[in-house]
């Protein structure tokens, strides 16, 4: 393992704490004897250009400093490498750090993690998960929540997680549950009325929220949550339920567990790891062993 390893750093993650957290990370890295190299990137395309030279110049690990967007940059240049990924998660959901069990907005805390998972071997293989081309960790998100995204994203204001809850209040106004149809491994289909439909390579999105609660990052399955057609109030009473999981026992809830799943829905955006991905359908494949990252 080479001394010198790469911070891939998101200046604007969390309202700037990207930028803040960089130089208490670099620092516990070098103390701990490390030397360390720093790239930001002027936008994500002139970013990940240059994490993907430092991989393929040999760095000892690629340590993303930011959030789930950060995180989920890092995957596109160290996925299929043997490469580590670290993660020093600032960022406001910090969902894949959580997943990693990773200290979160403590740089100096989660470089430390790193720095001692580097010397003591502390690697390990997870899953994937990829649609055309481009990997996710956490969730891959299609229905109501990606449509909350979709219209979080068109709001200027106000900053914050604070207009993706007034969004959330904007979609309920206009709820309605959305024909899918989901085909699983290539054979089985099903045709269902549905809120939401969240392919789980991790637990949760959003923060904490844990939609996809029993997915295992090291089983080479997926685990797609469906919530079925229900009523607005049904989803308002049901939604508090996903912070701890126990949402996925409401007969509305359905979990089906696949390695490759294709989603076929009109009008719907999905979103990896928080990132628009485009249109469905979509089809996402598990790929087990995807990525080593860096943890206890």
């Amino acid at each position: 393992m080479t001394s010198e390893i790469t911070l891939f750093v998101n200046p604007t993650a969390g309202r700037g704490r990207g930028a803040h957290a960089a130089q208490p990370a670099a620092s516990a890295l070098r103390t701990a004897g490390f030397s360390v190299r720093t790239i930001l990137g002027a936008d994500a395309a002139d970013g990940l250009r240059r994490a993907r030279e430092a991989v393929e110049s040999g760095t000892g690990a690629l340590i993303a400093v930011g959030g789930d967007g950060m995180a989920n940059l890092a995957l596109q240049a160290v996925a299929g490498t043997r490469t580590p990924l670290g993660i020093v998660a600032v960022g406001t959901g910090n969902d894949f750090a959580r997943a990693l069990g990773l200290p979160v907005r403590d740089p100096a805390a989660a470089a430390r993690t790193v720095a001692q998972a580097l010397k003591e071997d502390q690697l390990r293989d997870i899953d994937l998960g990829r649609v055309d081309g481009t990997w996710f960790g956490t969730v891959l998100a299609s229905g109501f929540d990606s449509r909350v995204n979709d219209r979080g994203n068109r709001m200027r204001l106000p900053a914050g997680r604070f207009k993706y809850d007034l969004a959330m209040v904007a979609e309920l106004a206009a709820f309605r549950p959305l024909p899918y149809r989901i085909t699983l491994d290539g054979g089985a289909v099903h045709e269902v009325e549905a809120t939401l439909v969240a392919v789980g390579n991790g637990t949760s999105y959003g923060g904490g929220m844990k939609i996809c609660a029993g997915a295992d990052l090291t089983d080479g399955l997926f685990d797609i949550t469906v919530v079925g057609d229900c009523s607005r109030s049904t989803l308002l009473r049901v939604f508090p339920r996903v912070y701890k999981g126990t949402h996925l026992e409401h007969p509305k809830v359905t979990v089906h567990r696949a390695a490759r799943v294709e989603l076929v829905a009109e009008e719907v955006t999905g979103y990896a790891d928080g990132e628009p991905l485009g249109p469905l359908p979509l089809v996402a494949e598990c790929v087990p062993g995807g990525v080593r990252v860096l943890g206890p």
